[in-house]
């Protein structure tokens, strides 16, 4: 009884410093906020042993690009404990980019994109991972809410990402500094690491669904696209926890750098974008000088995998589906503006990260240098490409 009572005050207090933090941008709400939460830490305890899990959760609830990099760890952990029942706690916007990933069993349905927002959508996820009977949780969210939520899930072992305290519901707390740029994925897979023993490491993946492909390849065919072809989505930015416009690149740039990849590279173009996208790509459509395809909201996501692995090039802006179709197998640039490449470049093999080019031309002689070399990409701190 005793020990309910303190996880419902645990709760309200948690709530509590939330609202303050989201609420007021006052240095009062920001000193309680960094109080409350070294508090809990000391008050839990964070002793426990990496162990051999038979049932693992990991909780990356939103959103696309997230739980795409978050294959890394997912993959690892599955090399680690090949014999574990893994599932994977997402909302349903994002859980379709992994839907069939062959190192999961199944997808636990979060019942909300952002389950820590409001309480009732917090009790419902405490009570589907209750119900899971989970040995292993792997948290990959920084939120507090959710660190409560795992401790009061009665998990045994439970690792999770601890920045400026918010982890103390965690017995495995990987610790994080906002002030140190380290990618997503290497802080998903330390995470992962840290219930798994030693340092952990792979790439984010999503394999190829071969229904998907040969829908592709027969609308390729329709369409009369027989030679190499390259794939841009100028959208981006849009999710269910925030909208940032200032994300995507503006279209008359976009499609000046797309006429000069066309060009160079004597391949077709296709516009892809999601259901919202519709006017976006016209935008871009309609500055171009270069004969398009429009494709928006005609997709799966499977299947805008499976076009951008058979693409000459894939060109997006930071969003999910640039993330989707670099763990596809794409070869892939991403255009990024206010976001910290080191930070959330795609964490795969064979990709670009522009952060803030000068111009599209100056994007151009990038990209086409890039496509030629044979080498590793590295941080160039001057231009701030990848």
């Amino acid at each position: 009884m005793l020990g309910e009572v303190g996880r419902l005050v645990g709760f309200a207090l948690v709530i509590r410093v939330e609202a303050l933090g989201y609420n007021q941008r006052y240095a009062q709400a920001q000193q309680r906020t960094t109080m409350i939460y070294p508090l809990l830490g000391r008050i839990l305890p964070a002793d426990a042993s990496p162990a051999q899990p038979r049932r693992i959760v990991i909780l990356r609830p939103c959103c696309i690009g997230d739980v795409v990099m978050a294959t890394a760890a997912l993959t690892a952990l599955r090399e680690r404990f090949p014999s574990a029942h893994i599932s994977f706690a997402a909302g349903a916007w994002s859980a379709r980019a992994i839907a069939g990933h062959p190192a999961l069993d199944d997808i636990l349905d979060t019942g909300a994109d952002m389950p820590t927002r409001k309480p009732g959508s917090f009790w419902q996820l405490v009570r589907r991972l209750r119900a899971g009977r989970f040995d292993l949780a792997v948290s990959l969210v920084r939120s507090p809410v959710m660190s409560l939520a795992v401790w009061m899930a009665g998990i045994p072992l439970r690792a999770g990402l601890d920045s400026g305290g918010r982890g103390f519901g965690y017995n495995l707390r990987v610790r994080v500094d906002p002030s140190v740029p380290e990618h997503e994925a290497e802080i998903y897979l330390r995470a992962a690491g840290a219930a798994a023993g030693p340092r952990l490491q792979a790439f984010a993946n999503l394999p190829l669904d071969e229904a998907a492909l040969a829908t592709v390849q027969a609308r390729l065919r329709a369409t009369g696209i027989g030679k190499s072809f390259i794939v841009a989505h100028p959208g981006g930015g849009s999710n269910p926890g925030a909208q940032l416009a200032a994300k995507q690149y503006p279209p008359a740039q976009m499609a000046e750098l797309l006429d000069t990849l066309v060009k160079e590279t004597d391949s077709e173009l296709i516009l892809l974008g999601g259901p919202g996208d519709t006017a976006l790509v016209a935008a871009v459509g309609g500055h171009l000088q270069t004969p398009a395809q429009q494709w928006a909201g005609t997709l799966s996501f499977a299947e805008i995998g499976a076009l951008g692995a058979a693409a000459r090039l894939y060109i997006g802006n930071d969003s999910g589906l640039t993330h989707l179709a670099a763990a596809s197998g794409a070869k892939t640039i991403m255009l990024m503006s206010i976001t910290d490449p080191r930070r959330y470049a795609p964490w795969t093999v064979d990709s670009l990260a522009l952060h803030k080019p000068e111009s599209p031309a100056s994007a151009a002689r990038d990209i086409l240098a890039w496509l030629t070399c044979n080498g590793p990409i590295l941080l160039d701190t001057k231009s701030q490409k990848l």
